[in-house]
């Protein structure tokens, strides 16, 4: 069996491109406004070869046992070719922004995947 603890790599975002780095953009009315990305102090390079596919961010509730996924974002184009000749290139930024309500405070956690260098986790306090 694949321990999941080993496989998710963490860091400091400020010094590593791959860790998702959480932003708690408002928090009003119980309306939680989120956003994350990947290469915040250092950019991720997003070429056609090594690139972010996905960011999923989730919410733990404190005192819940298990947490929620809050949603996903899938990164689709890694290079297309706008004329067909490749002379004009498309590359997405791994950034997301998620929108949820809640009345209580846990943690925020986002994991990302690189192509290359696999899984990796960020995470943030909210405190309402």
């Amino acid at each position: 069996m694949v321990n999941l603890d080993e496989e998710v790599q963490s860091g400091d975002w400020a010094a590593e491109k791959h860790v998702p780095s959480i932003e708690i953009v408002s928090k009003e009315d119980n309306k939680v406004d989120v956003k994350v990305m990947v290469g915040k102090e250092i950019p991720h390079p997003n070429t056609t070869a090594h690139y972010i596919e996905w960011i999923n961010l989730f919410f733990h509730p404190e005192g819940a046992k298990f947490p929620y996924q809050v949603g996903r974002a899938e990164f689709l184009v890694h290079g297309a070719s706008t004329d067909g000749a490749d002379t004009s290139t498309i590359y997405c930024e791994p950034v997301a922004w998620f929108t949820f309500k809640t009345e209580v405070s846990g943690l925020l956690y986002a994991i990302s995947m690189c192509n290359i260098h696999g899984l990796w986790r960020g995470e943030e306090t909210l405190e309402l």
